[in-house]
């Protein structure tokens, strides 16, 4: 097969992964710390972001569904995984063979595992106010979870980056429910639970959107390092002359003579329109206003000012998230999960 190069690369730092990793593993006190790693490890490379984190240190891993479970065996030595979305009618073959725990979440499927388990370890989610997944917390009651091998027993804030009252309200409940179900351990913070103090830590923390650079709380600013750099290699360097326009429909009119760089990304991988009118690019150090709309994968940056960069330079986006959520509307999740495969992962 032919190598072919890619015109982009998601540029990815190890050492800003694990960095973010150990403050808020610094964070969660005397609980462990471990990764939520599901989709693709939110668009960074699940197995990659494994690898790194395990040579650091991190033992518990959890993704979303059994496919992603699968794509990361053979796990490295010591870890486990959990699948978020539990064990499903169609998904008892992985579940029984996968070196990975479901995480069950209603009454069908503790039976499903009860009953085709053979006695393996699970965890079990709890729902404390969320309404999502997870056992309410009376179906707990009256024997339900008895003969399971609980490893942790989860449950998930809803409002966790906000100063909501849902907090203290989900958090006491799982009080109470730490107090009623017996298990090896207990789990309620995410990135943003974390954040909230030791109350939330308990045994085992599960952080996402913090490990890939998003800021979930006020809390982790200035602590936590952007991780996933996007870059896009120029097509084309143009001149633009006083008055012309750029791109579909003519939103941008150059009120001088201009030098404009192509660059090859757009909406198709995931670059969305949103980030015209707000979004940028580097060169050298030079800010590299985006000019005109973005399209399926062509975008238009005012090079005017850059000196020599020509065809096939590389572009460095403007993508820490906090700041790009801000100005883009999309949510730091988005952001990075968005990324499309045409994206090259390289970790440095």
């Amino acid at each position: 097969m032919i190598a072919v190069p890619s015109p982009l690369r998601l540029r990815l730092s190890s050492g800003a992964l694990v960095a973010n990793w150990r403050w808020l593993a610094a964070q969660s006190r005397s609980a462990a710390c471990g990764a939520a790693i599901k989709a693709d490890a939110y668009g960074l490379g699940a197995r990659e972001v494994m690898r790194h984190l395990a040579a650091a240190g991190c033992r518990d891993f959890f993704v979303a569904t059994w496919a992603e479970a699968a794509a990361l065996t053979p796990l490295p030595e010591g870890v486990s995984l959990s699948v978020f979305h539990g064990a499903g009618a169609r998904d008892m073959i992985a579940a029984r063979t996968l070196p990975a725990r479901p995480v069950l979440g209603s009454l069908e499927q503790v039976a499903r595992w009860r009953e085709a388990g053979e006695g393996r370890p699970c965890d079990v989610m709890i729902d404390t106010g969320m309404n999502r997944l997870g056992l309410r917390v009376e179906e707990t009651a009256g024997g339900a979870l008895d003969g399971l091998s609980i490893e942790t027993l989860l449950s998930h804030l809803a409002s966790a980056d906000e100063d909501s009252a849902q907090n203290a309200r989900q958090l006491a409940v799982f009080r109470e429910v730490r107090q009623a179900v017996p298990a090896r351990r207990y789990s309620l913070a995410n990135s943003a639970g974390i954040c909230l103090g030791a109350d939330y830590a308990f045994d085992l923390t599960r952080p996402g959107i913090a490990l890939y650079g998003g800021i979930p709380r006020r809390e982790a600013a200035g602590h936590i390092r952007q991780v996933a750099f996007p870059e896009a290699r120029i097509l084309q360097v143009r001149e633009v002359r006083q008055g012309e326009t750029v791109g579909y429909g003519a939103t941008w009119t150059a009120p001088r003579d201009a030098r404009v760089a192509i660059a090859n990304m757009g909406y198709a991988d995931g670059y969305l329109r949103c980030h015209a009118g707000s979004g940028g690019a580097t060169w050298q150090g030079c800010a590299l206003p985006l000019i005109g709309r973005v399209s399926m994968d062509l975008t238009a940056f005012d090079v005017s000012d850059a000196g020599a960069v020509e065809e096939g330079d590389w572009l460095t986006l403007d993508y820490d998230p906090p700041s790009t959520a801000a100005r883009s509307g999309l949510s730091q999740y988005e952001l990075l999960t968005g990324l499309g495969a045409r994206f090259e992962r390289a970790w440095v």
